[in-house]
């Protein structure tokens, strides 16, 4: 089987691991032969399994005869909490409905899809129909409910941007594509300066840059919230919300988390190398000295901080380290100061 059809059955196993897509249909048996009152179906360890459907829109129905199965408690509506299962052409996302940005969004990246394979251009390469971004503008994404919905409004002087969790430039492959990625449902509260604008989007940079030693290339971004130690000994997680009213809650951190994969050889392409990777970067203004290996956490503290499975344990168990099979660095552009000082495009990596 090719490399990049394991790890893409891996990819997208995640929406049904953290449960961004359907539920299951589970309908009671019956017996026909002799009437009985109806049973609740339940798990081998006992617990209560509602048959209930999720459509793509989000909205929750009971399967058939489920009304009888759950008895009067969800006579009028099951609550959720619901993850709408968003799948644009260059990513797919899980979105938030409480905080009001994406829960997480994972995208495939290869030199085809960056267009920049000279065996394999995109169409839109090779017919000159490339995204552009000076083409897009951010919009309100209407297939969400309207009460659960990020606005333009909200961050009108708020302080801070409006950061791409898909960035648009992994996005180029056609105009509908970009576009996608300046939907607010693509889209998470960052501070501008030194962090948007500069760090993050060298961490982006480096992630488009794995293409080049790497076959595919998997990038999962998940806002994060994590707790700090407080003056009393005590931990506690508190965050910002903008908006008037207020709507969108600002994450204090974000994840990037990696897995690349090439063949192990050139005699067993079938064979693939995985490597994977995490890193958490507080949402603040971070300098272009700092280490990108600074960042470094292990998956299964992400998974722990986001309540998602990424992995399984056979994959992180299995793969090698991401810093251990490629430079784990990042080039800065300070693309407002290139003009003016060239020599600011330098490698910030690690003291060996």
């Amino acid at each position: 089987m090719p490399t990049s059809t394991i790890i893409r059955a891996t990819f997208f196993a995640l929406g049904a691991a953290v449960g961004g897509g359907a539920v299951a249909v589970l309908n009671a048996s019956k017996k026909r032969e002799t009437p009985s009152p109806p049973t609740v179906p339940t798990t081998s360890s006992g617990t209560t399994r509602v048959p209930i459907e999720v459509d793509i829109s989000g909205d929750i129905r009971f399967s058939a005869g489920a009304a009888t199965a759950v008895g009067p408690v969800l006579k009028y509506g099951n609550p959720g909490p619901i993850s709408d299962q968003l799948v644009r052409q260059a990513y797919v996302a899980a979105y938030d409905r409480r905080m009001r940005h994406p829960a997480w969004a994972a995208e495939h990246l290869t030199l085809a899809s960056l267009g920049k394979s000279p065996r394999e251009p995109t169409s839109a390469t090779a017919n000159g129909n490339a995204g552009d971004r000076e083409r897009s503008t951010f919009q309100e994404d209407e297939s969400l409910p309207a009460q659960f919905r990020a606005k333009l409004q909200d961050y009108f002087r708020s302080g801070y941007d409006r950061g791409h969790m898909v960035p648009a430039a992994d996005a180029k492959r056609s105009q509908e594509a970009m576009d996608e990625t300046f939907l607010l449902s693509n889209i998470a509260p960052q501070v501008g300066v030194g962090f948007n604008r500069h760090y993050w989007a060298y961490l982006e940079a480096w992630c488009r840059q794995l293409t080049s030693s790497f076959a595919d290339v998997y990038v999962f971004t998940i806002p994060l919230y994590l707790p700090r130690k407080e003056t009393d000994g005590k931990w506690r997680v508190t965050y910002e919300v903008i908006g008037s009213p207020p709507n969108i809650a600002v994450p204090t951190h974000f994840a990037k988390v990696v897995l690349a994969a090439r063949p192990s050889s050139p005699s067993t392409p079938q064979a693939p190398e995985i490597s994977t990777g995490a890193f958490v970067l507080p949402n603040a203004a971070i300098s272009d000295e700092t280490p990108l290996e600074s960042f470094v956490v292990p998956v299964d503290a992400v998974e722990r901080a986001a309540g998602l499975t990424l992995f399984s344990d056979a994959i992180k168990g299995g793969s090698k380290h991401i810093c251990k099979t490629t430079k784990c660095e990042v080039i800065v552009r300070r693309f407002d100061d290139a003009q003016k000082r060239p020599e600011m495009r330098r490698a910030i990596s690690s003291p060996r």
